[in-house]
């Protein structure tokens, strides 16, 4: 008797493409002592820095995403320049992106479609990716990302000195549980409403152990068991109901941190609903959080700034010879000669209201 076998599974994938193990492509694209002893020592700096006890200004400033890799090397030879000359008051560092969330659709980053093409060579991405980071590093430029896919930091975390995690992906259980096990900074952003609670809710899970499901650096399925990550931020980055910089918005993030007992630590995000979506007011919006340091803010302890070589965005997708050097592909950014602007009179600042 014959029994007719009906397909259960995998009726819509339409293909798989495996990918490296994280080992291996670890291996394939190592880092340097060099390049391991600047994560180490951002890393440690950031932690005093969120805890009280480095009293310069954290600025998480650079391009909204990397889609062209020889205008990003020029930007990161600027920026390693004035790092160095701004070291005693801020700490710099660089804007390294390589996956975009996604409301509904569109190009969702350098690791996902690194030829912007819509091919999606995800483990080309991948080697890209640990490759351009290596070369900032390089530069002696802490490193900063938005952890998208939980896969991804098997990949790149011994190449960062600190995370974000999303406005989409705050109130998510799998990245909160992922932050728990990352082995740098974190910081939280509040929710595209603007409400605090999902950021908050996570820096509380995220300081606390997990288990869940992951991989282990030989691409196996594993039961992960974190110890919890103690260095966590608030990002306030504004929402659907308008702005949320202000003093009276920094206050509430301080009291819904202190009342959880998670440290107090407030970034704001100068672009995105802070600005109202349009880049040129970054300047505006650091002018003031920089006001509310002079006032006595000590629990601002960073910013965080969309910076290209040239200002604003241009229309994508498009054929890839036709985009403009140096120019966004996603958010629009403000440009080099703002950009540094903005930072030394930061500097300034913080010199007179923290180091005098």
């Amino acid at each position: 008797m014959f029994y007719l076998v009906h397909q259960v599974t995998n009726l819509r994938i339409s293909d798989s493409v495996p990918l490296p193990k994280p080992v291996e492509l670890c291996d394939e694209i190592p880092r340097t002592l060099e390049q391991k002893k600047i994560v180490l020592d951002s890393r440690k700096a950031l932690h005093d820095l969120i805890h009280g006890d480095d009293k310069r200004l954290l600025a998480v400033v650079g391009p909204c995403s990397i889609h062209d890799l020889a205008a990003c090397r020029e930007y990161a030879e600027r920026f390693a320049q004035l790092s160095l000359e701004l070291k005693d008051r801020l700490l710099l560092v660089m804007r390294v992106y390589f996956e975009k969330p996604r409301t509904t659709v569109g190009w969702k980053g350098l690791i996902m479609d690194p030829k912007l093409n819509g091919s999606c060579d995800i483990p080309e991405g991948l080697r890209i990716a640990r490759s351009f980071l290596g070369e900032v590093l390089d530069f002696g430029i802490p490193t900063a990302t938005e952890l998208l896919d939980p896969i991804t930091p098997q990949y790149l975390a011994d190449s960062l000195c600190w995370a974000a995690i999303g406005a989409r992906t705050s109130e998510s259980q799998t990245h909160r549980q992922m932050a728990s096990g990352l082995s740098m900074p974190v910081g939280f952003k509040n929710a595209t409403g603007g409400d605090l609670k999902a950021a908050v809710n996570g820096i509380i899970a995220a300081t606390q152990s997990q288990t869940f499901l992951g991989i282990t650096e030989d691409g196996h399925a594993s039961a992960v068991t974190t110890g919890g990550n103690p260095d966590c931020q608030l990002i306030l980055r504004g929402g659907s109901n308008g702005p949320n910089y202000t003093s009276k918005n920094v206050e509430m993030a301080r009291v819904a941190l202190e009342t959880v007992k998670a440290p107090t630590s407030v970034m704001i995000d100068c672009s995105h609903a802070n600005s109202s979506k349009d880049p040129s007011r970054q300047p505006e919006v650091l002018s003031d959080v920089l006001g509310q340091i002079k006032d006595g803010g000590d629990w601002i302890h960073a910013v965080m700034i969309e910076s290209h070589l040239n200002s604003g965005s241009q229309a994508f997708p498009r054929p890839v010879d036709q985009l403009e050097y140096g120019v966004s592909i996603t958010d629009g950014c403000i440009n080099w000669n703002k950009t540094e602007a903005c930072l030394r009179n930061a500097a300034d600042i913080i010199d007179k209201s923290r180091f005098s």
